[in-house]
């Protein structure tokens, strides 16, 4: 992706439900809409950024973007983890993401878990540096005025 960091909001949707109840890994879901107004030049893969749902604090998060190989999919999906335990579900809640980097390309893992664990590690390690500090700044000031 040329223009990093980008972007997107929208409303959490119900995916699958194989993130939380499969994986112990549980996502937010963007609709099909965010999903199809991606630039063109976003390859499939993993990528590290920053998200906040509603006003609420921002946090790490890592997003798949692509078809899930693992699992087949037929549809293109965007598949947020956000690394944070939240009480409870927010569909339909506002969920806010600035991508900052690309982790890899989509693979089907033999051990989908463990891929996840090793993409959240680099993750954390990523976002450590001072610019990526001030987007998660810019992030929750972004959302707390669109909420506004």
């Amino acid at each position: 992706m040329r223009h990093l960091p980008y972007f997107c909001r929208g409303q959490v949707v119900r995916g699958f439900g194989r993130g939380s109840k499969q994986l112990g890994i549980p996502t937010a879901n963007f609709p099909e809409q965010v999903v199809d107004n991606l630039p063109a030049d976003v390859s499939t893969g993993i990528y590290y950024g920053w998200a906040s749902v509603g006003s609420g604090d921002v946090h790490k998060m890592v997003v798949s973007i692509g078809w899930n190989p693992y699992y087949k999919n037929t549809k293109k999906s965007m598949e947020t983890h956000i690394m944070h335990t939240f009480e409870e579900d927010f569909y339909g809640e506002i969920l806010n993401v600035a991508i900052v980097g690309y982790l890899r390309p989509e693979k089907n893992f033999d051990s989908l878990v463990q891929g996840t664990r090793e993409n959240a590690v680099v993750n954390k390690d990523a976002l450590r540096c001072l610019k990526c500090n001030k987007l998660s700044q810019y992030l929750k000031h972004r959302a707390s005025s669109m909420s506004a």
